[in-house]
């Protein structure tokens, strides 16, 4: 379906909401440009909101740019791989998708994780600094703890609603597809059918495995549930998106010696949302938040 056509250098292009059948492009776009996501991300990406995908095309149909612009609510959306085919660089086709993508998710507050050499960009386009997050890596190993248990769906109410603590909106949708992924591990602290102190999940990717979200009441919470996930996948990489303005978080990493190896700015078009921020201690995605 084209949404937007616009003429530019003489050539018209035209702006496609993407097919569920044709957003595994981006995904594969993403894995080009290094973000490593996960292999079985996508369900749960297109889920969330199935008309928030949007594609820059030549007029003989070759895709040139990509974005996601998810409505998780009325009042809050992220905008996430944000991907222009590196020979139609500069050329101003990626303003051209941002600023529709953002039409298209008109007044919510938006939040995006902005790569380093995009972020002078972001902001001229109306994103506000928040904070940066930073990617770590380790080495899988260790023992599962006694003090988390697996989780299955039959927690999911009480897991949505503990989730909704450190996520501007509530995400249910979104969250049920993605605990459901594919060799995915999730565990949880629990007191009955009542989550008292957090949660986490470790996925694959296509380079090792991540941890998140990583949601915990306090540090010692946090370090049991990435004990026990890193023990689900022994020698493997093990990668752990952390918030820098959370100390705690940020000790965790250092002390099982994680290595830095990528960094984004979390920015928004308005306040930063109110959040339990301390009790995130691993980012669920850098696509979706």
């Amino acid at each position: 379906m084209v949404l937007k056509t616009y003429v530019q250098n003489g050539s018209e292009f035209h702006i496609r909401l993407m097919a569920r059948n044709a957003v595994g492009l981006a995904i594969d776009w993403a894995v080009r440009e290094g973000w490593n996501p996960g292999l079985e991300d996508l369900d749960a990406f297109y889920a969330t909101d199935p008309n928030g995908w949007f594609a820059t095309e030549t007029e003989d149909g070759q895709v040139i740019a990509c974005t996601s612009a998810i409505a998780y609510d009325d009042t809050f959306g992220f905008m996430g791989l944000y991907i222009v085919d590196p020979a139609y660089r500069k050329a101003g086709h990626g303003m051209i998708l941002a600023n529709f993508s953002r039409d298209y998710l008109g007044k919510r507050n938006i939040g995006i994780d902005g790569v380093v050499e995009m972020q002078s960009h972001y902001k001229q386009w109306g994103f506000q600094m928040a904070y940066n997050n930073i990617r770590y890596k380790s080495i899988g190993g260790g023992k599962v703890l006694d003090s988390t248990q697996p989780y299955d769906t039959s927690l999911f109410g009480a897991v949505s609603a503990y989730d909704q603590r450190f996520f501007p909106t509530p995400r249910r949708t979104f969250l049920k597809a993605w605990l459901s992924q594919p060799k995915a591990c999730c565990r949880v602290v629990l007191d009955g059918e009542k989550i008292v102190g957090g949660y986490g999940m470790i996925r694959p990717c296509h380079a090792g495995f991540k941890i998140g979200p990583l949601f915990a009441d306090n540090a010692e919470i946090a370090e049991v549930l990435f004990c026990t996930l890193s023990a689900q996948v022994p020698g493997e990489p093990v990668f752990l998106d952390v918030p820098e303005p959370n100390k705690a978080a940020m000790s965790l990493a250092k002390r099982y010696s994680m290595e830095k190896v990528f960094e984004t700015a979390r920015m928004y078009t308005q306040e930063m949302p109110d959040i339990e921020l301390q009790g995130v201690f691993g980012v669920t995605s850098f696509e979706l938040g």
